[in-house]
């Protein structure tokens, strides 16, 4: 016969990645750590957290095996523990998209009205990076384009586009990303490269989606933000 303490020790323990991320906070952190490995100051400014309550969360994502942590000199550093954990986060996402209500208003309450914006495909991307004819700008912070970034995209964090908009060439098509589809940086730009006479869209998600998709781009040599090195993995 079945034995039910067995069975449900087995199911606890299978749901227990989903018990680690069933806190907005925590999600926060695997949706930051999904742009590659950062330290856990990093992390608590990220989420407007002290040090102290992101190191606890971190613990329980830890404990639930969903992320790793090294130690860095007197610093430690967290990365996601694999590609599933990255596939846990966006198939949570999609579920509440599409089975949540009041879902849509509050992205548009965080967002605000993205119906202007243009947006731009991870297949159009691709194939207007093959043909040279687009400037693509990662204005993610630097860490994050360091630990990895579309092939051929220039790094512009959001916070310097406005001093450095000299140096994208008048009449280019750009196309600004950053890190997936709840992000305000490349919304954030795309409307301050408008407002400046350039035509520019977002893509339509972000970094992690891209990478996931298996498309051309560059990874740092190692978790310890490596001089960076580009990948064959998914070349156009």
């Amino acid at each position: 016969m079945t034995d039910h303490r067995a069975k449900a020790a087995l199911y606890d323990t299978l749901a227990e990645a989903a018990k680690a991320l069933a806190n907005g906070r925590r999600a926060e952190l695997v949706d930051v750590l999904a742009q590659g490995e950062r330290s856990v100051e990093e992390l608590a400014d990220e989420i407007g957290h002290t040090l102290a309550n992101t190191s606890q969360h971190l613990q329980r994502l830890l404990r639930s095996g969903l992320v790793q942590s090294r130690r860095d000199g007197t610093r430690i550093c967290y990365s996601l523990s694999g590609p599933v954990v990255l596939t846990l986060w966006q198939t949570m996402r999609r579920a509440a998209e599409e089975h949540v209500a009041g879902l849509q208003q509050l992205a548009e309450d965080y967002l605000g009205d993205r119906s202007q914006l243009a947006t731009i495909t991870r297949d159009q991307l691709r194939e207007r990076l093959r043909d040279g004819d687009v400037v693509v700008l990662d204005v993610r912070p630097e860490p994050e384009y360091a630990s990895g970034h579309i092939r051929d995209a220039v790094s512009v964090p959001v916070q310097d586009l406005k001093s450095r908009l000299g140096s994208i060439p008048r009449g280019a098509d750009v196309v600004a990303y950053c890190r997936g589809p709840y992000c305000v940086y490349a919304d954030d730009a795309v409307r301050l490269l408008n407002q400046n006479g350039l035509t520019a869209a977002r893509l339509e998600d972000g970094f992690p989606e891209w990478v996931m998709a298996g498309l051309p781009q560059v990874q740092s040599t190692s978790t310890s933000r490596a001089r960076p090195r580009s990948t064959n993995e998914g070349a156009a």
